[in-house]
């Protein structure tokens, strides 16, 4: 038997699901800006229905806003969002490193200290904010899944593409490459040490730290912005 497999193309609205993501990640797309699937058809020669599954998808993560006359805008956090966001995090993650610092194997630890050996060498190689700040959401991802908890993955899934995006406005600022590492590192040590309660402990402070300087770093104070 032949061992040739065709290869589906990818679907259109995946495509462009992916590139604006990417460009709102990156800035291309400011939060509060608008989107016009018109005008994107256009610029790519597609019709607007490819356009509006990608937007519908991104609705749904809530990296774009619908509006009631539809139009369609890059979502700004007000400061209530990025509160009720980093609450959830603090609860599930301290309770996430905690479960993993009893139960992980040591083949397991080893993998999360091999991500921020790999985030250091980034860092001093002076690689592209996006690849360290994937590599810090590896670091936090390892963690969740090594609870093997299927439930508490979900929530967390849920807000994944939030919290990429809090993660770049949050990577604004000076050194703070090394000042999240060293945080990452702070944890680790407590897991490495089998120390469940300071390293729980740990990732709230981190994670209050974070929410502090996303605080500062949110345009126009994020209170005041409407969609």
């Amino acid at each position: 038997m032949s061992d040739f497999i065709i290869e589906k193309p990818i679907p259109y609205y995946e495509q462009f699901y992916h590139s604006i993501k990417k460009m709102i990640f990156e800035g291309k797309f400011k939060p509060g800006e608008r989107i016009v699937e018109t005008q994107l058809a256009k610029e790519f020669d597609v019709s607007k229905s490819p356009i509006r599954e990608a937007i519908r998808i991104l609705e749904k993560e809530g990296l774009v806003i619908v509006d009631e006359k539809s139009r369609v805008m890059v979502y700004q956090p007000t400061m209530k969002d990025v509160e009720e966001i980093y609450f959830c995090r603090m609860a599930l993650e301290s309770f996430a490193v905690e479960l993993v610092t009893k139960t992980a194997t040591n083949a397991e630890l080893e993998e999360i200290e091999k991500t921020l050996a790999q985030t250091e060498q980034a860092i001093r190689d002076s690689q592209a904010d996006n690849i360290i700040i994937t590599l810090n959401e590896l670091f936090h991802s390892l963690i969740i899944q090594y609870t093997q908890n299927s439930r508490l993955q979900k929530q967390l899934n849920d807000l994944k593409s939030l919290m990429y995006f809090f993660r770049v406005l949050n990577f604004q600022g000076e050194n703070r490459a090394d000042i999240i590492l060293n945080q990452h590192r702070g944890i680790f040590e407590c897991m490495k040490k089998r120390e469940a309660e300071q390293a729980s402990q740990a990732m709230i402070n981190h994670l209050k730290l974070d929410l502090e300087h996303l605080i500062e770093v949110l345009p126009n104070s994020a209170e005041t912005t409407k969609p």
